[in-house]
């Protein structure tokens, strides 16, 4: 029994013990983690159910003029032994993108509460003008004129999740306003949209404007299509996210919104004929999405991260006082301070569900600072002892926040603050003989 007392008062053996604690800690931090996650998926479940009633992510394009057309396929068949040759007449589509169009789009943003959760919502005003003409050489993409039937033609906008649409959809053509459709639009959007028919029969251009209002959440999208495409978008949303094949020419982005402007996105840039036989998924597309600043599952999420280097800090001041301060620290204590320091992420993230991340921060710190102060005060046996472990968890969280707000440098941060803090360790333990600390001058003597 003397053999394992003295064992259990070697540093050594104390830093074993303390390691091991630490290892068995990250089992409830892999808990907390996965709680993160599972809170967070319960946070897009909500989100989804906001959009369900009223438009999810915007993808829309268009106009495109479509003109059915005629054509005779001549087919070889062999009956009674004979060949026999036989002639079908079958219905085409041809797609004739505009030579040129421009389109304004206003996005006006908006949060929708589902119970505790949020999302970021939008109505947008888009209205543009578009011009259509027929090329002189439409026989090189293999379609005659005259097999072109132009009291067919239709006029299709796409949008890829029609729920959104207001009531106030409006198209005109050469002054005269159209008549609506719902369906049947571009295969850009999966065939969702609207459409109207068409008077025209293709000796002069054809001009088009339009506007109509939609609903959406998080982002919007647009397929430019057509010889060039202008896009100009507003928006009082201060945090926007640029993203796709193309990206703004020209934009400004302050506290009172943004402005965004495509100066000419092209067919040579697209890829694409302005007409074609096939009306092809395009996918590439230009999307600003309205980001979330206060996204907590994801701060919360990077928090947790951090969780084994104040559990690591925690103990280590521990052991010092331990080892040479001569308190005396038990595996109990180790583990009950851990477990403090742990359920600091998960009252961070029940309180930043409620009154948002950063409130929700300073509670749950000051709840855990003052909870570990006072039982350190306990466990190291005098308040100035404490006060160090106070300040020190202080500090801790301080450097944290800082961390989590400065995405960029964080990982440069926390590994010069790492390092200073390892010679620290390094300099106040130079002197310690760690086989002798914590035994008996006869056992030291005798090896």
């Amino acid at each position: 029994m003397a053999k394992w007392s003295g064992k259990e008062r070697s540093a050594g053996f104390k830093l074993f013990l303390a390691g091991l604690v630490a290892l068995v800690l990250i089992i409830p931090l892999l808990l907390t983690y996965a709680l993160v996650y599972d809170r967070e998926q319960q946070s897009r479940t909500a989100q989804a159910s906001i959009t369900e009633g009223w438009g999810g992510a915007q993808t829309i394009t268009g106009p495109v003029l479509v003109i059915p057309f005629m054509e005779d396929v001549t087919r070889s068949e062999t009956v009674d032994g004979q060949p026999r040759n036989t002639v079908t007449r079958v219905r085409h589509e041809l797609f004739v993108s505009p030579d040129h169009q421009s389109i304004d789009t206003a996005i006006d943003p908006d949060r929708k509460g589902y119970a505790i959760y949020e999302s970021v919502v939008y109505e947008t005003e888009i209205s543009g003008t578009a011009s259509f003409a027929l090329p002189d050489d439409l026989a090189r993409h293999g379609v005659r004129r005259e097999a072109l039937l132009f009291d067919q033609a239709e006029l299709r906008f796409g949008v890829s999740d029609p729920r959104g649409l207001k009531d106030d959809a409006s198209v005109t053509m050469a002054g005269k306003a159209a008549q609506l459709q719902p369906g049947n639009g571009p295969a850009a959007t999966g065939g969702a949209g609207f459409s109207t028919f068409v008077e025209w029969d293709g000796a002069a251009p054809l001009s088009v404007e339009w506007r109509y209002g939609l609903r959406g959440s998080e982002a919007l999208q647009l397929v430019p299509r057509g010889g060039e495409t202008e896009w100009h978008v507003t928006s009082p949303w201060p945090h926007p996210s640029f993203a796709g094949g193309f990206l703004p020419d020209n934009r400004e982005i302050n506290d009172t919104g943004f402005t965004a402007s495509y100066d000419g996105i092209t067919n040579l840039a697209l890829g694409q004929a302005l007409v074609s036989t096939e009306d092809g998924r395009d996918t590439q597309m230009a999307s600003i999405a309205l980001v979330d600043p206060v996204d907590l599952y994801s701060q919360v999420d990077r928090a947790v991260k951090y969780g084994f280097l104040f559990i690591g800090f925690t103990f280590v001041a521990f052991l010092m006082f331990d080892v040479v301060g001569g308190a005396r620290v038990s595996p109990a204590e180790y583990l009950l301070t851990g477990a403090g320091l742990v359920l600091f992420f998960v009252m961070l993230l029940a309180f930043a569900e409620i009154v948002g991340f950063a409130l929700a921060y300073l509670i749950a710190a000051a709840a855990i600072i003052g909870l570990l102060t006072a039982y350190s005060a306990a466990v190291l046996g005098t308040w100035r002892r404490a006060g160090f472990i106070g300040a020190m968890l202080t500090g801790l969280y301080a450097l944290l926040y800082v961390l989590l707000n400065l995405e960029t440098y964080s990982l440069l941060i926390g590994s010069l603050l790492l390092f200073a803090a390892l010679a620290g360790i390094m300099y106040a333990t130079r002197r310690v003989d760690w086989s002798a600390v914590g035994r008996t001058d006869d056992e030291v003597a005798a090896g």
